[in-house]
């Protein structure tokens, strides 16, 4: 057998890596199917329940009306969206009547956050009524506004 010059080894070495990058000399098997699937997972039950908040200043008298502040705490995993608010005005003192007092509650679909504390989600005002009758029982009472989510 004859001996290969260093020019014909290296074309040589060369032709058979290119051979085998092409894929000459191997051979592949597979098969061929079809498939189909699926997944699924539920989701969170909702926004839950927050927490409102209404905060005013004190120191009402018969014919004032003082600013009050609507916020909202999420303790929960998901956000949500608090809607229309509903208030109204309770006294610690019997004689000191709810229906002299005037609370409006204004809001347009306020997001609040997960996990989310003191969320502004409206605004609105408090009123101590000036009506015709003597309203000394109101003198030092807590007024309490309550405040919902429609």
């Amino acid at each position: 057998m004859r001996k290969l010059s260093k020019k014909s080894r290296v074309t040589a070495a060369v032709a058979g890596v290119a051979l085998v990058a092409v894929g000459g000399g191997a051979a592949y098997a597979y098969w061929t199917t079809t498939g189909s699937g699926s997944g699924a997972a539920t989701n969170s039950a909702g926004g839950g329940t927050v927490t409102l908040h209404a905060t005013f200043a004190g120191g009402l008298a018969p014919g004032n009306s003082v600013p009050v502040s609507y916020t909202a705490d999420n303790s929960t995993t998901s956000s949500t969206v608090v809607g229309a608010l509903s208030a109204n005005v309770t006294t610690n003192v019997t004689a000191c009547l709810p229906d002299w007092f005037e609370v409006t509650a204004v809001t347009t679909n306020s997001p609040v956050a997960a996990g989310a504390t003191g969320t502004s989600v409206g605004s609105g005002v408090l009123k101590f009524k000036d009506v015709a009758v003597n309203q000394d029982a109101c003198k030092s009472a807590i007024v309490t506004v309550n405040v919902g989510s429609l």
